[in-house]
């Protein structure tokens, strides 16, 4: 969908015109379009201004035919999913009626408009490549029009991108488990290496490559399934001279659990179990669409976890890439396995600092359900960081512990460490498991095991968190 500035609301190019408004501005906001008897209109309506509340007013205007108000409700209360739940009701009820679209945003919180744009264009996202029959729609474009608002046409192309990056981990995110594989992975990062051949380079090591490495924790997960892993190394902005900030995404494209099975129930959504990974390559499709100045390694470590006569059992002990060893207590604790091998690998990248982002623990889930993602770091200032990008982009997380406290809960009585923590913590203990490789350079984890998918009627990837990486990188590009 096209997205631009409106400077008429008058302006007869588009079919229809939502006036974004409060109750104590809706008589105010319909004033420039001159409507037949408004004020009793108003009286008649019931429409009270309230969030979702969205009254038509047809043939009523001198100016506009088609011309809406939608109810911001009190402003001051306005969240992320209120915002989200806004915009999944004016797309739906616009998208199969109009075509050029051009809303008012004058009364939204200045603070929430790039949010609020982002949001609609991601409630016109479709994922229908495998349905005989597509939806029906013939909304084509958005024209947005403020009396006083910072956003410009720079705005409006970086949204573009990052939304075109988080539709792409969506995208990745929904295909099936029998389409996406390790080398599907791969195959989209070079994909995307062709098609900005200036501004990224991708190699991708194989498992032969891994074992010369010494990388046998990621190779443990691998070895149950005929599919080969893949870390794939994603380097963008290579021009720049300042250290690279290095993403290492969790790319399990389905976690059966291995030998430590997973129950039957819902075990169709381990094919999300990839979304961390999704999550990178969609950032750095944003980069590249945004060309933002900054210098980044996006890793993706690709592996499917399946149960077979050639697959890691609880009790094998591996050896990782660092040297450590680890006691495979529950093959179902595998994206630790992945993730440690990839954050001793990227040092050789001298990296400024290190984010991982993965589906990693159901504890997460319980602990911060569905609305956000858990954030780990020893470090406070990096902490802090993401979670202001976080407020920024509507796209939140939650800082948990990553205290000495919890390691004694990995000891293992035959090797350095087993890869699970007991019944209590688990998405601390996780993290702190990760932290053991860390300690050479800034950290911090980013767990989206509940924020990266949907369940039930809505099932699908939400592309999360592209939004807050991307705010995040820029952010970070100003103080660079």
């Amino acid at each position: 969908m096209r997205i631009s500035l409106c400077s008429d609301l008058h302006d007869r190019q588009y079919d229809a015109v939502v006036v974004l408004t409060t109750e104590s501005f809706y008589s105010e906001a319909l004033a420039p379009f001159a409507v037949n008897n408004a004020e009793q209109w108003l009286g008649l309506s019931g429409f009270k201004g309230l969030l979702n509340d969205m009254q038509s007013i047809y043939q009523q205007s001198a100016h506009v035919d088609s011309l809406y108000m939608a109810g911001l409700g009190d402003t001051t209360q306005l969240s992320s999913s209120k915002v989200s739940k806004l915009a999944t009701q004016l797309v739906k009820s616009l998208q199969k009626k109009y075509r050029q679209v051009a809303i008012d945003i004058t009364h939204v919180p200045e603070q929430l408009q790039s949010a609020l744009i982002l949001a609609l264009l991601q409630a016109d996202y479709r994922f229908e490549q495998f349905k005989s029959k597509k939806t029906e729609t013939k909304l084509e474009a958005l024209a947005f029009y403020g009396a006083a608002t910072s956003i410009d046409q720079h705005q409006l192309d970086w949204l573009r991108a990052v939304h075109h990056g988080q539709s792409l981990a969506r995208d990745v995110g929904n295909l099936p488990p029998n389409l996406l594989y390790p080398e599907t992975l791969a195959e989209q990062a070079m994909q995307l290496a062709s098609e900005f051949p200036d501004l990224l380079q991708v190699s991708v090591l194989d498992e032969q490559q891994m074992h010369d490495l010494g990388m046998h924790a990621l190779l443990a997960v691998s070895k149950g399934s005929v599919r080969e892993g893949k870390l794939v190394i994603m380097h963008y902005g290579q021009h720049h001279a300042e250290q690279p900030v290095v993403l290492v995404g969790k790319g399990v494209t389905f976690d059966s659990g291995g030998i430590s099975i997973k129950p039957a129930l819902g075990m169709d959504e381990m094919k999300f179990d990839m979304c961390g990974a999704a999550s990178v390559l969609g950032v750095v499709r944003a980069l590249c669409e945004s060309r933002l100045p900054v210098h980044v390694v996006g890793t993706m470590a690709c592996v499917e976890n399946m149960p077979s006569g050639s697959a890691t059992r609880p009790g094998d002990i591996v050896t990782t890439l660092s040297g450590q060893t680890v006691e495979i207590l529950n093959t179902d604790a595998e994206g630790r396995l992945i993730l440690c091998d990839t954050l001793t690998y990227v040092k050789r990248y001298n990296p400024e600092l290190v984010i991982d982002i993965a589906t990693l623990t159901g504890a997460c889930v319980v602990a911060l359900g569905k609305v956000v993602s858990g954030l780990f770091s020893p470090d406070h200032a990096l902490a802090q960081a993401l979670i202001d990008a976080g407020e920024q982009s509507l796209d939140r997380v939650w800082r948990m512990p990553v205290l000495e406290d919890y390691q004694e809960l990995l000891d293992s009585n035959i090797a350095d460490m087993g890869n699970i923590g007991g019944p209590t913590g688990g998405a601390i203990t996780a993290a702190c498991f990760l932290e053991r490789f860390t300690r050479d350079y800034r950290w911090a984890h980013l767990d989206i095991a509940g924020t990266a998918w949907l369940s039930g009627a809505q099932k699908g990837a939400t592309g999360r968190p592209v939004p807050l990486l991307m705010q995040f990188l820029h952010n970070h590009s100003q103080h660079t």
